[in-house]
């Protein structure tokens, strides 16, 4: 059975044009990321996290454009070693 992460994961790589910021920012943070946003009124939230040199810079928009819940998914992966669906399920 696969947990509400594992469901929210699915449903973004089946449609990565169809991501609403709300979903990926809940993604990201339940795979450990740290949100940062600026405090000049800018659009843009950058994620980052303390296992990984890259950093993720994603303007909020609805719905959050292909290019970026891709990237995001890709670091999630690198992340989890794999396809982190598969580590989702095995934790349940």
């Amino acid at each position: 059975m696969l947990t509400q992460l594992g469901k929210l994961y699915k449903r973004i790589v089946q449609n990565p044009k169809d991501v609403r910021f709300e979903d990926l920012d809940r993604l990201l943070r339940q795979h450990g990321f740290q949100r940062r946003q600026p405090s000049s009124g800018s659009s843009h939230v950058t994620y980052y996290h303390d296992r990984l040199p890259d950093i993720l810079t994603i303007p909020y928009a609805k719905p959050v454009k292909a290019v970026y819940v891709k990237r995001a998914l890709e670091l999630i992966d690198l992340l989890s070693g794999g396809k982190a669906e598969e580590k989702s399920d095995e934790r349940s």
